[in-house]
C-alpha cells in the first residue's frame, strides 16, 4: 500500500536568504508524491551556505515531479531533500514553506500517450493543477505516430506489390577482409547509401553480420523515397584522429533525411578510448579539443531509431538536432563511467520525440535535453552509471534558451551522480516550462533532485555575474 505523501509546497516565493528544508525521521520511501506546483523564479540548489544572492532571470514554470516508491540511500543518510534559495524580489515579501500529509493516489504506470488516447486519468488531478495540466503536446505525438509508424512495417513489406522495395547490401559494393586497423569500408557505405537514397522506390540498406571500419561519413538527404538502414553487424569508428580533420564533430551523420528507419540489432562502436585519453578532463596538461559525436541525426523528419547497441562514443553517443517526429526505442547505450562528455542521448532544437525502453550507462548524462526542444516524452528508461536525466545546461555565454513540455514517466536510476536535474549557467536567460518527472526510482543516487542556476563545467571557476545591483550607504 502506498505511503501517504509528503508535499513540500512553495506557496509564495521570495526571500533574500537561503532556506534548508529538513525532513527528519522519515522512511527511505517517504516520498510517493512530490509536487513543486508553484515554482517561482530564481530557485537554486546549493550544497553549502552561505549564499550571495545574484540577479538571474531564468524562470522554471509549472515544474511538476511525481516520484512513486522513491528510495535513495542518500536521502536516508542525509535526511534532507533539497536546499532552496529564492531571491528577494520585494522589500516586504514573505516566504512560506508548508509540509503536510495528504491522501495519496497511485501514479499510473501507463504510457502518457495511451492515457490520453483512452481519456484516462494518469495519476494527477487536473482540477487541482488547472494552470498547466493539458494534453502535454500529446496531439503532436499522435500525429507523429501516424506519420512514422508506417516505417515500422516498411522493412517487412519489401517486394510486395503495395510497397515496392529494393535491397542494397553493403557487401555488394566490396568489403575489405583484412580486419586490421587500416581497414576502411567508408567508400562501400557511401556507394550503398547513394544507390538507396536515389531510388524512387523504398530502399533498405542491409549491413550483414561482420565488423566494418568507417571514417567520418555523411548520409546526405533528401532521398527520393523511404529508406531503412538495417545494422546486423558491427560498425566501428576509425581510431586514427587524423581521419577527422575535415569534420571533428561528427562520425556517423544523417543529414536532412525524411522517412528514415535505423534498426537491426547490431552494434555501433565509437572506439572512443583514444579520445578519452586525450581529453583535457582526463589529462589536465592537454588542451581542450572537440571530439566527434558517434551518431548524429540533423534536420531529420519522421525518424525511427530502434533495436541497436551504441557504445564507446568518442563524445556523445546519439544526438538529435533540429529534428521532428522521432521515435526511439530499445537502445542500449554504454561507455565506461570515467569516459568524459559521453552523453547517452542528446536532444537539441528537436520537437515531438519519444524515447522508450532503453538502457543507458555512460560517463555523462543518460539523457540531456537542451535549448529549443519541445514535446519530449521518455518512458521505461534505465540509467546508470552517469549523471542522470538533465534539462540543460542552458544559458551558456549569456544565451537565451527555452525548453518546454518534457515528460519523463518511468525511470530507474542506479549509482548515478545525479537523479533528475535542471542546470543553467549564470548570465543566461530563457524559460523552462511544463516539466514532469514521474514514477522515478533511485538507488544510490548522490544528488536525487537538483535545480542548479549556478552551473559551471570548466576547469577554472566561472566568473560571478551581478547585474542591476546597487550598493549604498555603506559604513565601516
Amino acid at each position: 500500500m502506498p505511503r501517504d505523501p509528503v508535499v513540500v509546497s512553495v506557496i509564495s516565493g521570495v526571500t533574500s536568504h537561503a532556506s534548508k528544508v529538513m525532513l527528519k525521521d522519515t522512511q527511505p520511501s517517504f516520498l510517493s508524491f512530490l509536487s513543486l506546483y508553484k515554482y517561482t523564479k530564481n530557485i537554486m540548489t546549493f550544497s553549502s551556505l552561505p549564499y550571495i544572492p545574484l540577479k538571474f532571470h531564468f524562470p522554471c514554470n509549472n515544474l511538476l515531479l511525481y516520484l512513486s516508491d522513491y528510495q535513495s540511500s542518500f536521502l536516508q543518510e542525509k535526511k534532507y531533500l533539497v536546499i532552496m534559495a529564492l531571491q528577494r524580489a520585494l522589500l516586504y515579501s514573505f516566504f512560506i514553506i508548508s509540509i503536510s500529509i495528504i491522501s495519496s493516489y497511485s501514479c499510473s504506470q501507463e504510457d502518457p500517450l495511451n492515457n490520453y488516447l483512452e481519456e484516462q486519468a494518469s495519476g494527477y488531478d487536473s482540477q487541482a493543477y488547472p494552470s498547466y495540466i493539458d494534453d502535454g503536446g500529446f496531439k503532436d505525438l499522435i500525429k507523429l505516430r501516424s506519420d512514422v509508424l508506417g516505417l515500422q512495417t516498411f522493412s517487412k513489406e519489401r517486394g510486395s506489390k503495395s510497397t515496392p522495395v529494393i535491397t542494397v547490401g553493403v557487401k555488394d559494393f566490396g568489403v575489405k577482409d583484412d580486419g586490421g586497423d587500416d581497414t576502411d569500408d567508408t567508400e562501400t557505405f557511401e556507394r550503398a547509401w547513394k544507390e538507396a537514397c536515389s531510388s524512387p522506390e523504398g530502399a533498405i540498406i542491409v549491413v550483414p553480420e561482420y565488423t566494418y571500419r568507417l571514417k567520418p561519413i555523411r548520409f546526405q538527404g533528401p532521398c527520393k523515397s523511404n529508406i531503412a538502414l538495417q545494422v546486423h553487424g558491427t560498425i566501428e569508428a576509425s581510431c586514427n584522429q587524423s581521419d577527422y580533420k575535415k569534420d571533428s564533430r561528427h562520425w556517423l551523420l544523417f543529414d536532412n533525411v525524411e522517412n528514415l528507419l535505423v534498426e537491426g540489432g547490431g552494434t555501433i562502436d565509437g572506439n572512443g578510448k583514444i579520445w578519452w585519453e586525450n581529453s583535457c578532463k582526463v589529462n589536465k596538461s592537454l588542451p581542450c579539443k572537440e571530439a566527434p559525436t558517434a551518431v548524429t541525426f540533423f534536420e531529420c523528419q519522421n525518424l525511427i531509431v530502434k533495436d541497436l547497441k551504441i557504445q564507446n562514443a568518442q563524445q556523445m553517443h546519439v544526438s538529435f538536432k533540429k529534428s521532428n517526429h522521432v521515435l526511439v526505442s530499445n537502445l542500449t547505450v554504454t561507455s565506461p563511467e570515467e569516459s568524459p562528455n559521453t552523453d547517452g542521448i542528446h536532444i537539441t532544437k528537436t520537437q515531438n520525440i519519444q524515447i522508450t525502453d532503453s538502457v543507458i550507462g555512460t560517463g555523462d548524462d543518460c539523457i540531456s535535453i537542451v535549448s529549443g526542444s519541445h514535446n519530449v516524452q521518455a518512458k521505461g528508461i534505465t540509467c546508470g552509471p552517469g549523471h542522470g536525466i538533465s534539462i540543460g545546461s542552458l544559458g551558456a555565454h549569456d544565451s537565451k534558451d527555452h525548453v518546454s513540455e518534457v515528460t519523463v514517466n518511468g525511470a530507474k536510476l542506479s549509482g548515478t551522480a545525479n537523479g533528475v536535474r535542471i542546470k543553467t549557467w549564470q548570465g543566461g536567460s530563457g524559460n523552462v516550462s511544463n516539466i514532469k518527472f514521474q514514477n522515478i526510482e533511485m538507488n544510490k543516487v548522490t544528488n536525487p533532485i537538483i535545480i542548479d542556476q549556478n552551473y559551471c563545467d570548466q576547469d577554472k571557476p566561472c566568473k560571478q555575474q551581478v547585474k542591476n545591483s546597487i550598493l549604498q550607504d555603506l559604513h565601516n
